[in-house]
C-alpha cells in the first residue's frame, strides 16, 4: 500500500514536471479566486472604487486633489476598465482576479530562479490556497495589482542582475514605476532590492567577468529607479497632505500589531502561523539565497511599522504584497521533502483556511460577523418606492458610504433630498448636505431614512438639525432591519 501511494505521488510529480512551472499555480489561483467572485457584496472600500471609477478623468483629477491622490492612478485604470466592461460586482473585481493569477505564476518563476523548480511550484501552489489570496483577489482595490507588480519587478531585477542589459533594466524600471503608482507603500520593497544590488556590487566582479559589468549594475539600478521618483514623488507629497482625511481611522502602530500581521495578510491566524513557520525553515535551507525573499518580507514590514509608530499608517492589508515572498521561502522548505509530503502541506493549508474562505465569500467587512447588507436595504426601498419619494442618510459623512451602497443597487434611487452638491461636483467621496434641513425637506411627504446599525427607533438616532427637522415633520410608518443597516419609511405628519 505504501509503495502504491509512493508511485501515485511520483506520477503526480512527473505530470507536474511536464508543465511550465508557472501554469499549475496560475490555474489553481484562477479557479480559487473565481469561485464565489460575486457572492459577497461590494464593501465600503469597493464602493469608493465604484464611485471614483465611474467619474470622468477630469472629475478624477479633482478627487485626487481633494482626498485620494494615492489611489488616483488605480481609479483612472478602473475608469478605463469599467468603460469597457461595465460596473457589475464581477466586472469590478475581475482585474484583481487576473492580477493574483499572474502573481502566482510569476512567483513560481521567481522561485525557480532563486532556488529550483520544485520550490517555485510549491510556493505558487501555497500562495494560491491562502485565504488572503482570495480575499484580495476578489476585491476591487489595488492590492492584488500591487502584489503582481511587486513579484514582477523582483523577477525582472533578478534577470537584470544575472544578464545585465539596458532593455532588461528598462523593463524593471517600468515595473517599479507602475508599482509606485498603484500602491505607494509597496515602494518599501525597493529597500530589499537596493540591499540585493548593493551586496552584488560589494562582492565585486566575478573572475569570469573581467569587464566589471557587475559593478555597473548598481548604477543601472539607480538609473532605473529615477522614473519612480519622478512619477511617484509628487503623488507621495500630495498624499501626505491628505493623510488627516484619508487615514483618520488609523491608530499608531504597537508591538502587538506585528504579531497579528501574519493572520491579517493571510486572512487566517492559523494559516498565517503555518506560513511563518514553514517560511522560517525555508530561509534556513536557502542560506545566502534567502537574502532577497527574506528582505522582501522583513524590510517593508519594519519600515512601515517604524513609520506607523510616528504617523498613523499601519494597516495590515497595505503589506499584502510581501506574502508571495514568504510563500517563496515556504516553497523552498517544501522542496526539501518528498513531493507527496509537500503537497500534503499545501492541501493542509487550504483545508485550514476553508472557514475563512467561506466567510470572506459572505462579506468583506471585518469582523465577518458584522456584514452590511446594502443590497437588502436597497430592495426594501425598491419594493415600496413611489414617485416623489426622497431618501435621507445618517450618518452622511461615514466610511460606510450609505448613499453609495444604496445607489449602487438601485437603478432609480429616490431623490437625495438633503444634497446641495454631490460628491462628483465636490471632488470628494461625500456629498454636501443642506445646512437648513427643514427648508430642504419642505414639500416632501415620504422619506426613506437609511441609518447605520440595527435600531428599533431609527429616527431617534439621527443627530443635530437633520434629526430635529425629521422628528418635527415626519412620523415613522414602518421599520425594516437588515444586517448592519436599518431602513424606515417616514411620512409627513397630518398637521404639517
Amino acid at each position: 500500500m505504501g509503495q502504491l501511494s509512493e508511485r501515485s505521488g511520483g506520477a503526480v510529480w512527473e505530470n507536474l514536471r511536464r508543465l511550465p512551472v508557472w501554469l499549475p499555480p496560475a490555474l489553481v489561483t484562477l479557479v480559487v479566486t473565481v469561485t464565489g467572485l460575486g457572492s459577497a457584496q461590494l464593501w465600503r472600500d469597493e464602493l469608493a472604487t465604484w464611485s471614483a471609477a465611474t467619474r470622468s478623468p477630469g472629475d478624477l483629477a479633482r478627487l485626487a486633489g481633494t482626498i485620494d491622490a494615492a489611489t488616483g492612478p488605480y481609479y483612472l485604470l478602473m475608469h478605463g476598465w469599467t468603460t469597457l466592461v461595465g460596473d457589475s460586482t464581477i466586472a469590478l473585481r475581475a482585474p484583481a482576479v487576473v492580477a493574483m493569477t499572474v502573481a502566482a505564476g510569476l512567483l513560481a518563476v521567481l522561485g525557480a530562479q532563486l532556488a529550483d523548480r520544485r520550490a517555485g511550484l510549491f510556493a505558487g501552489l501555497l500562495f494560491a490556497v491562502l485565504p488572503g489570496t482570495s480575499r484580495y483577489g476578489q476585491e476591487a482595490r489595488p492590492y492584488a495589482l500591487a502584489t503582481m507588480l511587486a513579484v514582477l519587478a523582483t523577477v525582472l531585477l533578478v534577470t537584470a542582475l544575472r544578464r545585465p542589459s539596458w532593455a532588461r533594466w528598462a523593463g524593471y524600471a517600468a515595473a517599479v514605476a507602475a508599482l509606485g503608482l498603484i500602491h505607494l507603500i509597496a515602494l518599501t520593497l525597493l529597500a530589499a532590492h537596493a540591499l540585493v544590488v548593493v551586496i552584488a556590487w560589494w562582492r565585486g566582479p566575478a573572475a569570469a567577468d573581467p569587464t566589471g559589468a557587475r559593478d555597473r549594475r548598481v548604477w543601472r539600478w539607480l538609473v532605473a529607479v529615477v522614473p519612480v521618483a519622478l512619477l511617484a514623488g509628487p503623488l507621495l507629497v500630495k498624499a501626505r497632505t491628505q493623510q488627516s482625511r484619508q487615514l483618520n481611522w488609523v491608530h499608531l502602530a504597537r508591538l502587538d500589531d506585528l504579531t497579528a500581521l501574519p493572520g491579517g495578510v493571510t486572512q487566517s491566524g492559523v494559516v498565517g502561523g503555518l506560513l511563518v513557520g514553514v517560511a522560517a525553515l525555508g530561509a534556513a535551507r536557502l542560506g545566502r539565497r534567502a537574502l532577497l525573499p527574506v528582505s522582501a518580507v522583513l524590510l517593508p514590514v519594519l519600515l512601515l511599522f517604524v513609520a506607523g509608530t510616528v504617523v498613523p499608517l499601519w494597516v495590515p492589508r497595505y503589506l499584502v504584497f510581501v506574502v508571495p515572498f514568504a510563500c517563496l521561502l515556504a516553497g523552498a522548505a517544501l522542496a526539501a521533502v518528498a513531493a507527496p509530503a509537500a503537497l500534503v502541506v499545501v492541501v493542509l493549508a487550504g483545508l485550514l483556511g476553508l472557514p475563512d474562505q467561506a466567510a470572506l465569500r459572505r462579506t468583506h467587512e471585518w469582523p465577518r460577523s458584522a456584514p452590511v447588507d446594502y443590497a437588502g436595504a436597497a430592495r426594501v426601498i425598491a419594493d415600496g418606492q413611489r414617485p416623489g419619494d426622497a431618501v435621507v442618510y445618517s450618518p452622511r459623512h461615514s466610511w460606510l458610504f450609505l448613499d453609495l451602497g444604496i445607489e449602487y443597487h438601485l437603478d432609480d434611487p429616490p431623490r437625495d433630498v438633503l444634497v446641495t452638491e454631490d460628491e462628483v461636483r465636490r471632488g470628494d467621496l461625500w456629498a454636501a448636505e443642506c445646512p437648513q434641513p427643514a427648508q430642504c425637506l419642505a414639500g416632501t411627504t415620504r422619506v426613506w431614512l437609511v441609518v447605520s446599525g440595527r435600531h428599533a427607533q431609527p429616527l431617534a438616532t439621527v443627530p443635530d438639525a437633520k434629526g430635529d427637522a425629521l422628528r418635527a415633520d415626519f412620523t415613522v410608518t414602518q421599520v425594516w432591519q437588515r444586517p448592519g443597516l436599518t431602513v424606515a419609511l417616514l411620512t409627513s405628519r397630518p398637521d404639517r
